[in-house]
């Protein structure tokens, strides 16, 4: 049978609506942030058009082989895309999965037919965390006489000090540290996926760069800005600092202290947890820190420290070798 560019037009369309749908409810129902919802669209946008190109339209046309079958286009490219990395054809699967799902569960589709394709198996990756020197060395290496030196080492401070996530410490305003400035035992409240808040403390060197960034730099970037802001972190035009830039001056700034490995927002992070574990802290306490909603999660940060332990051993111990 042949399919007119109407019916394209339009099964793409009923595919589209799916999507739009299945996003609509992971943004209401579950709550979740605008970077995992553009996540999941970018992904599902690719597979419906994928569909739409082999002549597919609609959910009820979808068969179990059509999806393995884009599991394989995704392994091994296709004419417009190249080969992904495993943990990226997992990623889309799961997506895949989870608006089938969706389908059936809202009863626009009679059974689930992506249920039985698993996708590859990613083997897990440990976190890379920066050692306790290397984390000296690279708040040690800023310039803090000058108001964009006061505020990188604000943020990094914040970050290794609290091992919040990059939007949690950029989108807090100035308002939200008042009472963490009045009072030294209060902690700080940061709202982390699906909009849950937690509280962590703010250690001593965190709490002295944020009001030496509030004192001394902060009012004279936004003054040559000319503009007003509500956002703790600015940029030098005055407007809240985006993610984009923050992941920018981390990478810089370690470039600057020497550090080789690649530094994100993600490895202070993981060097905050992991400092922590070393350090006796219980697994459970650093959960509530991290804005982890299962201890499973937490875990994999204490086997970092169970690698760094066995690394210690076997450089140290005499009956460790041979």
């Amino acid at each position: 049978m042949t399919t007119t560019g109407d019916e394209a037009s339009a099964g793409s369309l009923r595919l589209q609506r799916l999507v739009i749908g299945y996003l609509d409810h992971l943004t209401v129902e579950r709550g979740l942030s605008p970077n995992t919802i553009a996540a999941y669209r970018r992904d599902l946008t690719r597979y419906v058009v994928w569909l739409t190109k082999r002549g597919i339209h609609d959910v009820t046309e979808i068969s179990t082989s059509d999806i393995e079958a884009y599991q394989m286009s995704l392994v091994a490219g296709d004419e417009t895309h190249r080969p992904l990395a495993t943990s990226s054809v997992a990623r889309m699967i799961v997506a895949v999965r989870a608006l089938h799902g969706f389908a059936t569960s809202e009863g626009l589709a009679s059974e689930n037919v992506a249920i039985d394709v698993n996708p590859p198996n990613v083997g897990k990756r440990l976190p890379k965390a920066l050692s306790v020197d290397e984390v000296q060395r690279l708040l040690d290496s800023i310039d803090r006489t000058e108001p964009i030196g006061l505020r990188d080492a604000a943020l990094l401070e914040m970050l290794y000090g609290t091992g919040a996530r990059i939007t949690e410490i950029t989108s807090l305003d100035v308002d939200d540290l008042t009472r963490i400035r009045d009072d030294p035992e209060a902690g700080l409240r940061l709202v982390g996926k699906g909009d849950k808040q937690r509280m962590v403390p703010l250690g001593s060197y965190a709490r002295q760069a944020v009001d030496a960034w509030l004192v001394r730099g902060r009012p004279a970037l936004v003054a040559s800005a000319g503009r007003t802001s509500p956002a703790l972190f600015v940029n030098t035009r005055g407007n809240r600092l985006s993610r984009q830039s923050a992941w920018g001056i981390i990478r810089d700034r370690a470039a600057q202290a020497g550090i080789t490995t690649e530094v994100s927002p993600h490895s202070l992070r993981h060097s905050f947890a992991t400092h922590l574990l070393d350090g006796g802290a219980d697994v459970r306490v650093v959960q509530e820190l991290l804005g982890h909603s299962s201890v499973t999660t937490t875990q994999i940060y204490t086997e970092v420290t169970v690698e760094h332990l066995r690394e210690v051993y076997r450089s140290t111990h005499p009956r460790a070798r041979g």
